[in-house]
């Protein structure tokens, strides 16, 4: 595999990362979240954000001009001791190649650098033993709030940093 490097994601990565999240969120929740779950929250946890995508903290993990990877995190509105992974995603045709480690390893160093002492990830059940690989505990299940009332199944996890 090529060099991967991990560098803030810009506007220009929209169309990009919206792609790779359109792709690949269907193909890695289908095993672990029910049809009629996945077709009320696909179309609004596969796009990209353009807020993330600018915000400084949310990165891309890129091999050549090829996108293989994105996810970031940003600091908790309440406490500013406290992250939040957002929107991680590795490429399907590059899985355990160490591109979701790297650009986990990076947010937590950059977040560390800022001052947070704690990362709290919302994890789909497909995530979690990456997370709980890396460090993160399971704290429980909740149901992450979406728009229109749906909520999202997930794993509440966190991080001493």
């Amino acid at each position: 595999m090529p060099d991967i490097r991990i560098r803030p994601s810009t506007e220009a990565d929209y169309d990009a990362v919206d792609a790779l999240l359109s792709r690949v969120y269907p193909k890695l929740l289908k095993d672990d979240y029910a049809p009629s779950i996945r077709v009320l929250v696909l179309p609004r946890i596969s796009r990209a954000k353009m807020h993330l995508l600018t915000c400084s903290t949310y990165y891309v993990a890129t091999a050549g001009d090829d996108i293989l990877g994105a996810g970031g995190w940003t600091r908790d509105r309440h406490d500013p001791l406290v992250g939040h992974v957002r929107h991680v995603v590795t490429d399907d045709r590059a899985l355990r190649r160490g591109i979701g480690t790297r650009l986990i390893t990076h947010c937590l160093s950059a977040a560390r650098a800022k001052g947070i002492t704690r990362m709290i990830c919302w994890s789909t059940f497909t995530g979690e033993p990456f997370y709980a690989s890396l460090g993160f505990s399971r704290i429980g299940v909740i149901d992450v709030p979406l728009d229109d009332g749906i909520t999202f199944p997930a794993v509440e996890m966190t991080l001493r940093l």
